[in-house]
């Protein structure tokens, strides 16, 4: 006799930063450095947060109330520096992150990622996780309009010919929910990330989370014995 589990969807879209790696302290870090080589008012913990999901420009105008380029772009260098070569901060996935990842794979889901990370920084991060083998397919910030635009999930949904109806979002952030929400795909929030519980439910997610864990009842179903 052997058990197994069913994906509630077809197809189940992550979002990265915060939401399967805990990236967060990284990104704050960089982004506190970056300010500082620069020469401008260095943006607090709270207000880099805010911005946690957004593709890397859009994000850096907005955090520094900007519509320099030269500045902006001076900025995105020093960030991306900072990344990959001065900050040393770990970025562990989240407890559970594999475990749910190779349930779903194995349920017959399809699973795909949609980040404001650049597509080098996704690669980077699925070569030091091992993970990049569970995903059909990803959007990121080079690909696609930056979020909450839904423009990432609308190309996943037809490149893999897959209704939004037929599929559920899973991010930290309100750009994550809004993206989902304005095409009617079903979304879930996790509280763990860089987003408070209260701004996701205000976008009426089916849930929000507050472990990996609890994603595991909302995405796949009761095991159901299975004859030999």
């Amino acid at each position: 006799m052997s058990f197994m589990r069913e994906s509630r969807y077809k197809l189940v879209i992550f979002d990265w930063d915060g939401t399967l790696m805990d990236s967060a302290a990284k990104i704050i870090n960089c982004m506190q450095l970056a300010a500082e080589q620069c020469g401008v008012t260095v943006p607090s913990a709270e207000e880099v947060g805010h911005i946690i999901g957004i593709s890397l420009k859009p994000a850096i105008k907005q955090l520094f109330n900007t519509d320099d380029e030269a500045l902006a772009e001076r900025l995105v260098l020093a960030y991306k520096e900072a990344f990959v070569s001065q900050d040393t901060t770990p970025c562990p996935l989240f407890d559970g992150v594999e475990s749910l990842l190779a349930s779903l794979k194995e349920s017959g889901a399809i699973l795909a990622v949609a980040t404001g990370k650049a597509r080098r920084g996704l690669s980077r991060a699925w070569q030091q996780t091992n993970t990049g083998h569970y995903f059909t397919t990803s959007r990121c910030a080079d690909d696609a309009e930056s979020k909450p635009s839904p423009d990432m999930l609308l190309q996943i949904l037809d490149e893999l010919d897959i209704q939004a109806s037929d599929a559920v979002m899973i991010g930290d952030t309100t750009y994550d929910m809004q993206m989902a929400k304005s095409i009617g795909m079903d979304r879930i929030g996790v509280s763990y990330g860089v987003h408070a519980q209260v701004h996701l439910e205000a976008l009426q997610p089916k849930a929000v989370v507050h472990s990996v864990s609890e994603l595991q009842p909302l995405l796949l179903t009761s095991p159901a014995l299975l004859s030999c």
